[in-house]
């Protein structure tokens, strides 16, 4: 497991009303896409949306710095069929890509390490520990460590994200909750890990906190406990 140190001063996120979006396209592998779209269906949000995470956890350099997904091989196509023009209905083979949605001036090699960057994350492969790169004063760094703590929030919020609208009453209802993506079907010990790892973010007690979250966590365990011994 590889570890990453970022200087809290050198966190800036972007200016998201700089700019119209614009939608972008992404060339990448067929299996790069796959585990993107996964993550973010497991997430409830879209690909848009973790390379939006990413890019206000990091700064831009540490992005550019990061391993490359590339390109697809030439052998990596899928087909398609053409909606307009004169070839309107034929097939057509393309790059695999991905779409993403963003404020206007990225880069799409830039936004493919971002989204790279969430893989890692997400599986473990990468951690991040934030460290101060000086000793400013107490207000400076109070002010700092907020913006900071904000900025972890909100990406904690896009990365969770909608909240169940009711309390747990289906065994689907307590997957989404646990973040297990549409039919799948996780063991016991699978559920288990995976309520410990959110209930270290969402608890009352951490930084992340959210109250109503960890009701639902609770609640989502609650159900499959009494669902197994059925």
């Amino acid at each position: 497991m590889s570890q990453e140190t970022v200087s809290k001063t050198d966190i800036v996120p972007p200016d998201e009303n700089s700019g119209h979006k614009r939608s972008y396209t992404i060339p990448c592998s067929t299996g790069f896409r796959n585990q993107v779209l996964a993550l973010a269906e497991a997430r409830g949000v879209n690909a848009a949306d973790l390379a939006r995470s990413v890019i206000l956890m990091l700064p831009e350099s540490m992005i550019a710095a990061a391993v490359d997904p590339g390109d697809p091989k030439a052998s990596d196509r899928e087909t398609v069929t053409l909606k307009s023009g004169p070839d309107k209905g034929k097939p057509w083979r393309r790059k695999p890509r991905l779409q993403v949605r963003l404020p206007d001036g990225y880069d799409p090699v830039l936004l493919r390490k971002a989204l790279g960057l969430a893989l890692a994350l997400d599986s473990g492969a990468l951690r991040m520990v934030l460290e101060p790169s000086h000793h400013p004063t107490r207000a400076v760094e109070h002010a700092q460590l907020t913006a900071e703590l904000t900025r972890l929030r909100a990406a904690v919020q896009v990365l969770a994200g909608d909240r169940l609208p009711n309390a747990v009453r289906t065994k689907d209802e307590a997957h989404f909750v646990l973040g297990f993506p549409p039919n799948s079907r996780p063991g016991a010990a699978e559920i288990k890990a995976r309520y410990r790892q959110l209930a270290t973010i969402h608890h009352p007690d951490s930084d992340t906190g959210d109250t109503a979250r960890m009701a639902l966590l609770n609640q989502a365990m609650s159900f499959m406990r009494a669902y197994d011994k059925n």
